[in-house]
Parts: C-alpha cells; sequence; structure tokens
C-alpha cells in the first residue's frame, strides 16, 4: 500500500466513524426537516418558522438558529428561487460558511504536538461524568499512536476512583501516569509529572483535575495553582486548558462551557458522548457561540472514535444525503 493510498484509507475511516457516530442526530434531523417542508415546493415564511423549530429542538441554540435562518432567508432572496429539495445542500453550505467565519478552528492535523513546546502541556477540566477522564485516555492513545511520548498526571486526588480510572486508561494505552495518595494536593502532583516528563524527556503530558463546579472561586484558585507550580518548571504551561462537555446534556453543556469559561482561561473544548445522543446539534451552537475552538469530538466508546473535530466534515456529515 503506498502512502497516498494509507491516508485516503484513513480519511474514509474516520469519515465512517464520525457518520456513524453522528447518526442519532442525523436521523432526529432529517425526521424534522421532513415534517418542516411536508407539502411545500419552496422555502417560503412557514418553512422558516418550521425550521427555527427543528434547530431549538435540536439543541442548536435560540442565537445561533436566528443566524441560521437569517443566513437562509438571505440566500432564497438572492437566489428568487429555492425548492424546499435543496434544503438539506442549502443548509450545509450556509451552516459551514457561518462557522467557517469565526475563525476558531484548531489546524490541528490528527494527534501533532505543536513546535516549540516539550513537553507540551495539557490542562484538562470539567464536572464529573462528562467523559474527562475517558477522554485523556484516548488522547493518550492517540498521541502516543502519532509517535509521540507520552504521561499523565492524576491531580485530580479528590476521588479514588478518578486516579484507579485514569490508571486503567495508561494502562490501556501504554503510558506511564503520575499519582499520589487520595487528597493529596493536586497542584504538587502536577509539579511531581512535569519533573517526571522532563527527566524522561516525554513530548506531551495531560494533566486530570477535579471535576467540580459548585464553587467558582475555590476552583480558579486550585487550577491557579496548578498553573503557578507547573511554571516553575515549564514557564508557559499549561499551553491548552481543555474543557470536557457531554454532548448529551444539551443546553446544559452550554450552561457549564459559560460558567467554566468565567472560571477558567480555557482555550480548547471537547465534546463527547455524541454516538448516543439525537443532541449533536449542540456542537454547532457551541461552536458558533464561543470564541473557543472545539477541538476533539468522541463519537462512541473506541480509543479510535476520539476525533479531531473539523467544522466543515462535520456539518457535512450532519446534512449530507441521507443513507438508509
Amino acid at each position: 500500500m503506498g502512502l497516498f493510498d494509507f491516508f485516503s484509507k484513513n480519511k474514509k475511516e474516520k469519515k465512517e466513524t464520525l457518520d456513524r457516530g453522528l447518526d442519532r442526530t442525523k436521523r432526529g434531523f432529517f425526521d424534522r426537516l421532513t415534517h418542516a417542508i411536508a407539502g411545500k415546493s419552496t422555502i417560503d415564511d412557514e418553512v422558516l418558522d418550521n425550521l427555527e423549530e427543528v434547530f431549538i429542538t435540536s439543541d442548536v441554540g435560540v442565537d445561533t438558529t436566528l443566524k441560521i435562518i437569517d443566513r437562509i432567508q438571505a440566500r432564497v432572496a438572492k437566489d428568487k428561487y429555492v425548492g424546499a429539495s435543496e434544503l438539506n445542500s442549502l443548509l450545509c453550505e450556509e451552516i459551514s460558511d457561518m462557522l467557517a467565519e469565526n475563525h476558531n478552528e484548531t489546524s490541528l492535523e490528527d494527534f501533532t504536538v505543536p513546535a516549540g513546546h516539550h513537553p507540551h502541556v495539557i490542562m484538562v477540566v470539567g464536572v464529573n461524568g462528562v467523559g474527562k477522564t475517558t477522554t485523556i485516555g484516548k488522547m493518550a492513545a492517540q498521541f502516543k499512536k502519532a509517535g509521540n511520548k507520552v504521561m499523565l498526571g492524576a491531580a485530580d486526588t479528590f476521588r479514588a476512583a478518578a486516579v484507579e480510572q485514569l490508571d486503567i486508561w495508561g494502562e490501556r494505552a501504554g503510558v506511564p501516569v503520575v499519582k499520589q495518595k487520595l487528597g493529596a494536593d493536586p497542584a504538587s502532583v502536577a509539579f511531581d509529572t512535569l519533573q517526571s516528563a522532563i527527566a524522561n524527556d516525554v513530548d506531551v503530558v495531560i494533566i486530570d483535575t477535579a471535576g467540580r463546579l459548585h464553587n467558582k472561586k475555590g476552583l480558579m484558585d486550585e487550577l491557579t495553582k496548578i498553573r503557578n507550580v507547573m511554571q516553575k518548571l515549564v514557564p508557559d504551561a499549561p499551553h491548552e486548558v481543555l474543557l470536557v462537555l457531554d454532548g448529551s446534556t444539551g443546553q446544559n453543556a452550554f450552561e457549564q462551557a459559560r460558567q467554566f469559561v468565567a472560571a477558567t482561561s480555557v482555550n480548547e473544548l471537547a465534546i463527547t458522548k455524541l454516538d448516543g445522543t439525537a443532541k449533536g446539534g449542540v456542537v454547532i451552537g457551541i461552536s458558533d457561540q464561543f470564541n473557543i475552538p472545539v477541538k476533539y469530538i468522541g463519537l462512541g466508546e473506541g480509543i479510535e472514535d476520539l476525533q479531531v473535530f473539523h467544522k466543515r466534515d462535520f456539518v457535512e456529515s450532519l446534512f449530507g444525503e441521507n443513507k438508509d
């Protein structure tokens, strides 16, 4: 197999994973869209009203929904006649263009490490139950598969289950996990992790943190302390603060994003559990509303089911031809 064939096969497999992971959301959209245009030959005001309801009930969010409707309305007015049968391709074009205009997409291709950071340090935040530790494990496996030396830090020291789960993922991914006893200072764990990473010439360090949000000040103070301690060893660490959100919670994911962004310096997002929900439209809303790139999406239980998020691929998968 030639190099071109390998990359083509890899791209095809990722597209199939994306389509499969978004199947429930896609079917939900198609069912609602079919109802919205039933008996219509053109996209008129009634179709637009129905379309607005489709997006709001699909957890895209009110503000993003109104932007989409405005774009569709302007496109219909410009083209004079747009058949209802063309709605899917029209939505695909306009939503892709809308998201592209935000200029907040990660430039990451697969699981490469940005130049100039050694080690590259990622601090992961998010409430309990969103798939944070699982996402860290999958990231570790993917970074290692891409040829990087990876190390994990178990700085969520408030739950024994969190450390145990990270240990399991570390074994599964074949990467070391630095940990201390239950209740240890999270900043101390982060410091030990970076110290070990530097001594062992590690490329990527991923630090797990406690999943709490009930006290914004406490959260901010704890993460600030972790950051300050890490910067004694790596002056610009962490290079990424990745917030993990559960896509299946719909609008609750929006609220968590707002609260964490207000409490911490989040600069990347990961949205998980999209394969088990019809609420995948939340990715469109979050990608549009927050000036923070969605970096990863979780599409299933397997390690390979964590993908780098690319807006156009996502929208094309969601609104492409329905293959029943």
